[in-house]
């Protein structure tokens, strides 16, 4: 499916249209879930994931088999600012890991029985430096999201994206507060580890680029602020929202991308859950501004979506065991 539009206002359309979970199964789920052979509530959170998730899937023994990674790479012009331990050259160069089967989404994705993609996006032509300029043109952006829009597998049964870029936690720190407000050293982080100098630095590339487009626009602060792997992670949400697959957030640049929607249109990240609350400073403060509650919490600062793709197992666990399990009375056990 060629994505069904071509600027932003059109995009924005899309959101606004999406459907909502099928209310149906998620009571024949709920009902299932009070006559399985356990106390009530014994599994905890994983009793809730799978009714959750049988509301997208429509069905009220939800089941998940073809889990889908995408990851998107893009460079960023902000790099310039030395706001980076890493030059944007590393950007191809993992890119290039990613494709030999060398990286750490390669073992998690094969690990838990998921497809694998990855879409490198212009990385010969980064984006402009977001303290001079916009990040994006219109055309940029929508190109972006288009490629994240295409990138989804219809027949997915779960979604997680992932990204690659040198740079991008500075461009999620802004677009995070652009949203969200506060200062910026309230949502910068150390990304793959600079020093306090650098840190004190991303901070105030952050705020001169806030400063510079001063907008209240989500879309418009993807745009100005973000780069095109957030825009693509973006795409790939909405797509997934349009064909009931529930999503699996990574961290702090995944979250940050995905901000712009539910900012964009409320409810448009109920199909999503977040898979994990990293390392990254302001990961935590944002999953609790979009009132997500993450399902492990192991220190992972990585990107890749390795920790939403780690959170799979998770998710497996509970439909298995919702789906699985015998009811009391199949299974000829009192219910007390």
């Amino acid at each position: 499916m060629t994505a069904p539009f071509h600027t932003l206002p059109e995009f924005r359309a899309i959101l606004a249209c999406l459907s909502a979970p099928d209310s149906g199964a998620q009571a024949a789920a709920m009902a299932r879930n009070g006559q399985l052979t356990k106390p009530p509530g014994a599994l905890g959170r994983l009793e809730d994931v799978a009714i959750w998730f049988a509301g997208w899937q429509g069905t009220d023994r939800p089941h998940l088999d073809r889990p889908q990674v995408i990851i998107f790479a893009g460079n960023h012009g902000v790099v310039a600012q030395g706001i980076s331990a890493f030059p944007a050259e590393v950007t191809v160069q993992m890119g290039a890991n990613f494709r030999a089967g060398g990286a750490a989404i390669n073992q998690l994705s094969r690990a838990f029985g998921a497809s694998m993609s990855v879409h490198e996006l212009d990385l010969d032509r980064p984006t402009a430096d977001f303290t001079k300029a916009p990040a994006m043109t219109e055309a940029e952006v929508v190109q972006a999201l288009a490629t994240g829009w295409n990138a989804v597998d219809p027949k997915a049964d779960a979604l997680v994206v992932g990204e690659m870029g040198i740079g991008n936690t500075t461009a999620a720190a802004a677009i995070a507060c652009a949203l969200f407000g506060g200062e910026a050293a309230d949502w910068v982080g150390r990304g793959t580890g600079i020093d306090d100098a650098g840190l004190a630095r991303k901070a105030q590339v952050v705020a001169a680029g806030i400063a510079l487009h001063a907008t209240s626009d989500p879309l418009e602060v993807l745009r100005c602020l973000g780069g095109r792997e957030l825009a693509a992670m973006a795409g790939a949400i909405a797509r997934a929202r349009l064909e009931r697959i529930p999503v699996v957030l990574d961290g702090f640049i995944c979250t940050a991308s995905a901000a712009v929607l539910e900012r964009a249109v409320p409810g448009a990240l109920d199909p999503c859950i977040a898979g994990h609350v990293s390392a990254e400073a302001a990961h935590g403060r944002l999953l609790a501004a979009l009132g997500k509650e993450p399902l492990l919490s192991l220190g992972l600062r990585l990107g890749e979506g390795s920790g939403a793709a780690l959170a799979l197992a998770v998710v497996k666990g509970a439909l298995a065991c919702h789906s699985g399990m015998s009811t009391f009375a199949e299974a000829g056990v009192s219910a007390g």
